[in-house]
């Protein structure tokens, strides 16, 4: 009677795609909201199963069979898991469901599509690189820590749900992030988890050996993780007091310039609500922070909401809000006629209703905030979700913000905070001592986007050594410490505000000083290791 390991192994056709698909599915569980890790298992043992299989296919390592053969499960495994993990993303489609449904599925399986090459250029890589024996394992963990790297930054990248989550969603394994990022925790979590694999190697040996190395491995990320938060401080910015303001206003119909005067005066009366029994409005408060996308106009050329905004900010408070900037330029065409550049950006309000600084979004999201290859999509009706005609332009670069009585600012707008060594500004000679995410998660609604984004953005503290302020239009709005510690959030679907101090930044850690070479430093550490296992078996 075959084993489970050969049934996977000897799997051909339909068979072989449907266990990789469901392999990849059963992984999607190990990320939030979920967090069980564990489940990584599948994921990870089936692969490297399946590129065992594809070692059936060719005589050496670089046939092409036994190559097309690997990119193949691959495929099948990264397109299970990415659908299962990021389903949530039709929600989108339907806020405006007549303009927009019909694309749905370009959303729920199109992009998986996509995302799902770059497993099937892990698993080749792996293939081509394939020795027998346990050093496969960490083969195998190298090669899908590249791929996941390249998705992260081909095409702009797209670093969501990166494989390394599954350790990173849990806080005391995701301390290691201080030392080797995002992508050096794909590469544990590939190599920890694939290690059941050898238990198709036909010697109880190789298996015991594989499985010790992997539990001292998980158990010594763990011990590290608890020393780290262990020897956590827990001080605070003298004389700041935040108020976050999370509006829960639906990404609808209603959220339209028409409707300004109503909006704004539920912003304002929102952020003036008592947090306590016998407190009135903004009591001591400092800073209040409103989201991205907060206004349906343009800020900074409406004097009227300025005015309004001044007359109710106590004196003292500093206003910081997502909100949508505008250029004029002259003739870009040649044409003798003006045009307009849009910016999706964060600024800084005085109590006067002055605009005393500025910082533009450098990372933004395709076919939500612009539209690649606009010229011939449009031609089949396809075009960006914010109504910004032409969509928005990018920040020329990541630049830090400044607001009185706040140390320098890090500022992120939306999912600019998943992206790994890429969010302190550039060219500036001091560290910033916050990182401040504002994001609109409303077009997601009650589905598991919203949680996702917060612990990727989470891992950003714990990689940079910086505390993180999040404010999200409907949840989840937060304050991390650098430790990654969630210390007050506002959850998912309310309206509210939430009072907090600001947590000081620590010495940067291990990471934040070399953002590349620590996790291809240990990508090259585990691959030497796989080939000397290898050799000597």
């Amino acid at each position: 009677m075959m084993s489970l390991a050969e049934r996977v192994i000897l799997a051909e056709g339909w068979r072989r795609r449907l266990i990789a698909f469901a392999a990849g599915a059963l992984g999607a569980l190990a990320m939030p909201p979920f967090d069980l890790f564990a489940f990584m298992l599948a994921p990870m043992t089936a692969a490297v199963w399946l590129i065992d299989g594809a070692s059936e296919t060719g005589r050496g390592r670089f046939a092409m069979p036994a190559l097309r053969s690997a990119f193949a499960a691959g495929w099948w495994l990264g397109f299970g898991y990415f659908v299962a993990g990021l389903w949530w993303l039709g929600a989108a489609f339907l806020v405006e469901a007549e303009k927009f449904a019909w694309a749905l599925p370009l959303g729920v399986v199109g992009l998986p599509i996509v995302l799902a090459v770059f497993t099937g250029l892990g698993f080749a890589l792996a293939r081509a690189l394939w020795r027998p024996g346990p050093g496969r394992i960490l083969i195998f963990a190298v090669a899908i820590g590249l791929s996941e790297w390249l998705r992260g930054v081909v095409l702009t990248g797209f670093p969501w749900n990166v494989w390394g989550m599954a350790l990173g969603g849990n806080l005391v394994l995701a301390q290691a992030a201080s030392l080797v990022g995002l992508y050096g925790l794909t590469i544990l979590t590939a190599a920890i988890f694939a290690a059941p694999a050898t238990l198709a190697d036909g010697g109880q040996r190789f298996w015991t050996r594989a499985m010790t190395v992997a539990l001292v491995a998980l158990g010594a990320l763990g011990a590290f993780g608890a020393a780290r938060l262990a020897g956590a401080g827990q001080e605070v910015v003298k004389g700041v007091k935040l108020r976050i303001m999370q509006p829960n206003l639906p990404q609808d119909a209603k959220f339209r310039p028409e409707n300004k005067a109503e909006i704004l005066k539920r912003y304002l009366s929102l952020s003036d609500r008592a947090v306590s029994p016998g407190a009135t409005g903004m009591v001591d408060v400092t800073h209040l922070i409103w989201p991205e996308s907060a206004f349906p106009f343009i800020l900074g050329r409406d004097s009227q909401a300025l005015a309004q905004i001044s007359a109710a900010l106590p004196p003292g408070v500093t206003l910081i809000t997502g909100a949508a900037r505008v250029e004029e330029t002259d003739d870009p065409k040649g044409l003798g006629e003006s045009a307009f550049r849009y910016f999706n950006a964060i600024q800084v309000l005085t109590g006067r209703g002055e605009i005393l600084d500025s910082s533009d979004k450098v990372h933004l999201v395709p076919f939500g905030e612009y539209l690649p290859f606009q010229q011939w999509l449009e031609r089949i009706g396809l075009r960006q979700f914010v109504h910004i005609p032409g969509g928005f332009d990018a920040g020329s670069r990541r630049k830090a913000l400044r607001a009185p009585g706040l140390p320098e600012i890090a500022p992120l707008v939306c999912y600019e905070a998943i992206f790994p060594g890429e969010v302190t500004p550039e060219g500036t000679a001091s560290r910033p001592g916050l990182m401040l995410n504002v994001t609109n998660d409303g077009w997601f609604g009650r589905t598991p986007g919203p949680y996702q984004h917060l612990a990727q953005a989470r891992l950003r503290s714990i990689e940079e050594g910086l505390p993180l302020v999040r404010v999200a239009n409907t949840g989840i709005s937060a304050i991390v410490d650098p430790y990654g510690r969630l210390l007050a959030q506002l959850p998912l679907g309310v309206e509210g505000v939430l009072d907090a101090a600001l947590p000081q930044k620590i010495a940067p850690p291990f990471f934040a000083n070399w953002p590349l070479a620590s996790p291809f430093a240990l990508a090259i550490l585990m691959l030497m290791a796989g080939l000397i296992v290898a050799r000597r078996r």
